[in-house]
């Protein structure tokens, strides 16, 4: 997400039409993409689970090297795979690399697919790819779930153009699905339960965003048990402070959206969470007020520790929404994700 290597590859510099299913698949000609969802699933006997499954293109340079064998490319997938138990207080995740490979790794549109050896997501040919297919297993743990949206796509930003830092080009092309209706099953060392729950999804592609002075984001993805989805993200400065590019959208029941400056919202930390295995110090439960909207809630982890200690380590997690308006009304569930803190040690 830096600002490094950027000439020869395209630039997300202002807004552009989009056109599916194109888009879906690969953008080839930008440094990095990814296709990232998140969900909170439940048991019939009320368990509870959260799910992340995310995979990364990235190329390592602009144009693609002369095809003097199948295993020579510019293009390296990485995936994350990540499941919160929440009655038993386990959080298992899972990292893999692969060259762009027939069979190792890719992206492709028509059918949709992204894959990464056995990681994969899979979709229909018609223009949305819904129903979309995720499956993905580990010695540990393994699901496959069935997504259909149950609203249109958001662009996010100005038209699908998310500006993060103050120079053009440091920015991405961005569109989510904010709720899909989600059901499957998965195993937990070789224990099966069949779940039922909502996603998100969040497509990305940029080759560069983050500048010098920021130093990692907090992203939180709310689906409200009224029908509507809030998405913020704070890029962090380095004096802990929101960049003025922080923004966020609320999305209606009928997908009508309403954008969010930082100054729209009062985010408040209310706690933190000190990782044992890292000693970084991630924030723990937030605060969240948007007068406009009505809305003021308290954002609890369902578990603490979610952090994945990967070739980066971050938090990502499943969280709970507290209604401080009306305690007694279920408020709903969401997804948050904390990076670029660093321990002190």
């Amino acid at each position: 997400m830096g600002d490094g290597i950027q000439e020869g590859f395209s630039m997300a510099t202002g807004p552009r039409p989009f056109h599916f299913p194109e888009d879906h698949g690969p953008h080839p000609d930008f440094r990095n993409e990814w296709w990232y969802y998140t969900g909170n699933l439940e048991a019939p006997n009320g368990r509870r689970f959260g799910y992340q499954f995310t995979l990364f293109r990235n190329a390592l340079s602009p144009k693609s090297p002369e095809k003097l064998s199948n295993w020579r490319t510019n293009q390296i997938y990485m995936g994350h795979f990540a499941l919160t138990d929440v009655e038993e207080n386990r959080f298992f995740f899972s990292e893999r690399f692969s060259r762009e490979n027939i069979e190792l790794a890719g992206s492709k549109t028509k059918p949709f697919r992204v894959w990464l050896e056995n990681w994969e997501v899979t979709g229909d040919s018609t223009k949305d790819h819904f129903p979309q297919i995720i499956r993905a297993k580990t010695e540990e743990v393994e699901l496959e779930l069935e997504l259909t949206s149950l609203k249109p796509f958001v662009l996010q930003g100005n038209q699908g153009h998310s500006q993060k830092g103050s120079r053009p080009g440091n920015a991405s092309y961005y569109y989510s699905f904010t709720r899909m209706k989600t059901q499957g099953v998965l195993k937990i060392q070789g224990t099966p339960f069949q779940v039922q729950g909502h996603s998100w999804m969040d497509r990305e592609w940029s080759t560069s965003a983050l500048e010098e002075g920021q130093i990692g984001w907090d992203w939180f993805a709310l689906q409200l048990s009224d029908g509507r989805e809030v998405m913020l993200y704070q890029i962090r400065l380095e004096n802990g402070k929101p960049d003025s590019t922080s923004k966020g959208v609320v999305v209606d029941q009928n997908g009508k959206t309403t954008p969010l400056d930082w100054n729209d919202l009062k985010l408040e930390v209310l706690g933190s969470w000190t990782s044992p295995e890292t000693g970084v110090q991630y924030p723990s439960g937030w605060k969240l007020s948007i007068p406009s909207e009505n809305l003021n809630f308290q954002i609890n982890p369902l578990i603490e520790n979610q952090e994945l200690r990967t070739s980066v380590n971050y938090w990502e997690g499943a969280v709970e929404v507290v209604n401080l308006l009306d305690q007694r009304k279920k408020a709903g569930r969401g997804y948050v994700e904390l990076t670029g803190y660093r321990s002190e040690n």
